[in-house]
């Protein structure tokens, strides 16, 4: 065999080692990426599931195995502050509940006592005012009750096929003597034939008197309310519709959270709570459905109740 036979031997089987070693760099580099893809994966379905999964990788790796290892202490931690948590939550929802209880006895017991003195004593207009600020104090704890009663999921809500169309006209037609002494437009468009969804007769009745309440109470100066009951393949939507002075767009977003009040609520004419929308959000997500609002100041203002239609 000559020198250059020799030589050129040597270089191919360099060449064939050098690839050979670059490959399994290669592969090896890119088994590594994969890996860490799936890592990355596995804890952004975590994150958006808000599950309490842990990552789970099989891998000789040992650098990974350790990555691993931190990832799932991490997601320990955060599930543990999200019990705990939710925990807390509910505990401080049933004190309130409690509490509010609590206060509405003797309250209720005060009212009475009221209400005796005054038939006693008819002319006397200070024994009526107080009366009057007693009932109102009754009523924001009456809200307060419901409302923590909700949110500790202590109400007894159960699902049935409900005539929507006949509650509809049934709650406008309870506020027909408030509508008619302001002097209210009254536009209502409810179909002729019944339509029914799933949901709880109670829980609808008071979504749909707090929205009424909330429309005469904000959208006084417009002088109208308008009720509209229309459907879709699965959903049924009531829209309860004023002219006043509306939301601005900025505070629209808060409208639903508890005690938010715009600044008209501090009119003592008006006597806005801040809970009565809360109240009504929270029934329609209890009917797995939903309140949205779309306002044009002093043009018109809708909140829309979806809720789900009952399928023969």
């Amino acid at each position: 065999m000559s020198n250059g036979t020799i030589i050129f031997f040597l270089v191919c089987t360099t060449n064939i080692l050098l690839f050979i070693v670059f490959y399994q760099q290669f592969a090896y580099t890119k088994g590594i990426q994969t890996k860490l893809k799936e890592i990355s994966r596995k804890l952004s379905d975590i994150v958006e599931s808000d599950s309490d999964e842990k990552v789970m990788i099989f891998t000789d790796n040992k650098t990974l195995m350790d990555l691993c290892g931190q990832i799932n202490r991490l997601l320990f931690d955060r599930q543990k502050i999200k019990r705990d948590f939710r925990k807390q939550e509910i505990s401080s929802k049933k004190m309130l509940s409690n509490i509010s209880h609590d206060i509405k006895t003797p309250l209720t017991v005060i009212l009475g006592y009221l209400e005796i003195m005054r038939l006693s004593h008819s002319d006397d207009e200070t024994l009526q005012k107080v009366e009057a600020k007693a009932e109102q104090v009754m009523e924001l704890i009456n809200q307060f009750f419901t409302l923590a009663k909700l949110e500790a999921g202590d109400m007894n809500i159960e699902i049935s096929k409900i005539n929507v169309s006949e509650l509809c006209r049934e709650s406008i037609l309870s506020f027909y003597d408030i509508l008619q002494g302001k002097d209210f437009v009254v536009d209502i468009s409810i179909p002729e034939s019944d339509i029914f969804v799933h949901g709880e007769k109670r829980a609808i009745d008071r979504i749909l008197s707090n929205l009424i309440s909330n429309a005469i109470r904000y959208g006084s100066s417009g002088k109208y309310i308008g009720l509209t009951l229309r459907e879709s393949k699965k959903h049924v939507y009531i829209d309860v519709i004023d002219k006043g002075k509306g939301i601005e767009k900025e505070f629209a977003i808060n409208v639903f959270e508890r005690l938010y009040t715009m600044e008209d609520s501090r009119n003592r004419k008006i006597q806005g709570n801040g809970l009565g929308l809360t109240i009504a959000k929270n029934l329609a997500n209890q009917l797995r459905g939903d309140i949205f609002l779309n306002s044009e100041p002093n043009v018109k203002t809708v909140f829309t109740v979806k809720l789900n239609k009952f399928m023969y």
